[in-house]
């Protein structure tokens, strides 16, 4: 029995940890449709649809309540994310929003606006003509107006993340609480499981960015 729930994940997970519930499958025609249409996936991305997975997780938001998010990563990692996002789960680390970037038309800047965690993006990294990580599902980006990107001349392009450029806990609030430091538990989490962190890059700096 054990061994056919481990196979079985290949196809569908389902994990629960207290309240925590997850959800992994193939990329159905209703999501091809979404991502097609949303500008996120199109023919001669990096990555196929049948190497991509669509995950369902449950996260605490700003207001403390429950919700399903939603994230398309590679299935190299699927199975590993929803692990990261029970710990993630267990310490209470809070998350905005979390949908797919197709609902912010394959933007990258409408869907930091809107402070949305995503993963999938068939996009250039950020000031290159080279594909991002995003591009083959093996990054993510979390609560990207806590955590910006901020440039080699310390520029922050989206107003709302001004005030979180020195990087430090203030308050107990929701938004204090979604800011990642170095030794915080989140970014820990991350690191065990051997992503790499945006915010240990030595010129650039990308809080909301973690990569495998």
């Amino acid at each position: 029995m054990k061994k056919y729930l481990v196979w079985s994940c290949i196809f569908s997970f389902t994990a629960l940890f207290a309240n925590f519930e997850s959800d992994i499958s193939h990329i159905s025609p209703k999501i091809e449709k979404r991502m097609i249409k949303g500008n996120s996936w199109r023919r001669g991305c990096p990555v196929s649809l049948n190497d991509l997975r669509y995950l369902r997780v449950k996260y605490i938001d700003f207001k403390g309540s429950e919700r399903m998010g939603e994230l398309v990563v590679h299935k190299s990692v699927s199975i590993e994310l929803t692990e990261i996002f029970k710990a993630l789960y267990k310490v209470g680390y809070p998350i905005k929003k979390m949908r797919l970037v197709s609902d912010y038309k394959g933007s990258d800047w409408d869907s930091i606006e809107a402070d949305n965690t995503s993963a999938f993006n068939c996009r250039n990294a950020t000031g290159s003509k080279k594909w991002s990580k995003h591009s083959y599902g093996k990054a993510i980006d979390i609560n990207p107006i806590e955590n910006p990107y901020i440039s080699r001349n310390g520029r922050i392009s989206h107003k709302a993340s001004l005030k979180y450029k020195k990087r430090v806990h203030k308050n107990r609030s929701s938004a204090d609480k979604a800011v990642l430091l170095k030794h915080d538990k989140a970014t820990k989490i991350f690191e065990k499981y051997g992503w790499k962190w945006g915010g240990d890059w030595r010129t650039i700096k990308d809080y909301q960015h973690f990569s495998k």
